[in-house]
């Protein structure tokens, strides 16, 4: 069931995201996206303007997702600006958008150690979630599907963020996260418990 919500919910994401990217293969960069990197890295403006517009979207998204709606704006402009200054680093081995998301999870990573806003938020069980009708409407699905992400805790929302929706792998996770891969796992079947309850209901 929440595999296929997943699914419903998620965009393709071709080079603008990690699922599907081809990381490892740097024939998934396209030739305009690895002259505007070489451009921008020697401080081409305008050549990070179009990164920025073809990327911004989903990097809004997945910053929305780790680190709640009210400093994702805050959150997106570091990731960018940290992007501009390791342009460098970018060798074009992965899509140009995985890179980009791996750049946007360290920044909101980091941000939270530094405001000590990563302690887990309050049982699952202690939050009531709120039912909703039947729907039909794929935008309502989409909706209920992010609000269902929002009130899942903290630590389980980021493992399933970045496990089913970003598609890193355990071992990622558990890096990124400083946890144990056992956490991870556990975490992502926890948060799949909830949005199962939460959007069967």
């Amino acid at each position: 069931m929440i595999e296929a919500v997943i699914e419903a919910v998620i965009e393709p994401e071709g080079d603008s995201g990690r699922r599907g990217s081809g990381a490892g293969d740097g024939r998934h960069v396209s030739p305009g996206v690895a002259e505007d990197v070489r451009a921008a890295a020697f401080g081409d403006a305008a050549a990070f303007e179009r990164l920025y517009r073809a990327h911004v979207a989903r990097v809004y998204g997945l910053v929305c997702r780790l680190a709640g709606r009210e400093r994702a704006d805050e959150f997106t402009q570091d990731v960018f600006v940290r992007a501009w200054e390791r342009l460098g680093t970018f060798r074009g081995e992965s899509a140009f958008g995985s890179w980009l998301h791996r750049v946007a999870v360290n920044v909101v990573y980091g941000r939270l150690r530094a405001d000590g806003a990563r302690r887990e938020r309050e049982v699952a069980s202690e939050i009531p979630l709120t039912r909703a009708r039947t729907r039909t409407d794929s935008i309502e699905i989409r909706l209920d599907f992010e609000v269902a992400i929002e009130r899942l805790p903290e630590r389980a929302r980021q493992v399933f963020v970045l496990h089913d929706i970003e598609g890193y792998k355990h071992r990622e996770i558990a890096e990124m996260l400083e946890i144990t891969s056992g956490t991870s796992k556990s975490q992502l079947h926890r948060a799949r418990m909830i949005m199962r309850r939460h959007l069967d209901a």
